[in-house]
């Protein structure tokens, strides 16, 4: 019997030589952040058998224009699935909360109209701290994290008939 795909067990789905092609679009803030969840999502992608020439990386000014980015990406026609890297570290106003509501929700909407599916790789903590610990530290990489998101996605989405681009 198979396991469901909620199962964390479940070992991540080998990627088609010929077939996965995705846009990574990674905010340039905060990049000490950023860089490394983007070296975690290009190593899981490796990892998943995927060809690094797959991947379309784009450079965000901020957390605010990944919107716009990973909308032009799924609208294109030439990605499967897209990845959203950023980091909104909370502030001394409640700026943070009303980017992260913003972010988070135009990318569901964005996923929700294109059907193109995105990894949500946005952190959103309290200190710098915080994020270097999710960014390749002792959590993990939340950016590796997000690339699997959008692969098992994918997978999913193949065994309810989808065909891809």
């Amino acid at each position: 019997m198979a396991r469901p795909a909620t199962d964390p067990t479940r070992e991540l789905p080998r990627v088609r030589r010929r077939g996965v092609r995705l846009a990574v679009v990674t905010s340039r803030y905060n990049h000490e952040v950023t860089g490394p969840l983007l070296g975690g999502a290009i190593d899981a992608f490796a990892a998943a058998g995927g060809d690094p020439d797959a991947l379309t990386l784009v450079d965000a000014p901020g957390s605010f224009e990944l919107l716009a980015l990973c909308g032009a990406a799924a609208r294109s026609g030439r990605f499967d699935g897209v990845v959203a890297l950023g980091c909104i570290v909370k502030g001394q106003t409640r700026h943070d909360e009303y980017l992260a509501a913003a972010v988070t929700t135009g990318l569901g909407l964005v996923s929700a109209q294109t059907g193109v599916p995105i990894g949500l790789g946005v952190l959103t903590v309290e200190t710098q701290r915080q994020a270097l610990e999710r960014a390749g530290g002792p959590i993990g990489n939340k950016g590796a994290e997000a690339m699997e998101a959008v692969l098992l996605t994918l997978e999913a989405m193949r065994s309810l008939g989808r065909r891809g681009r």
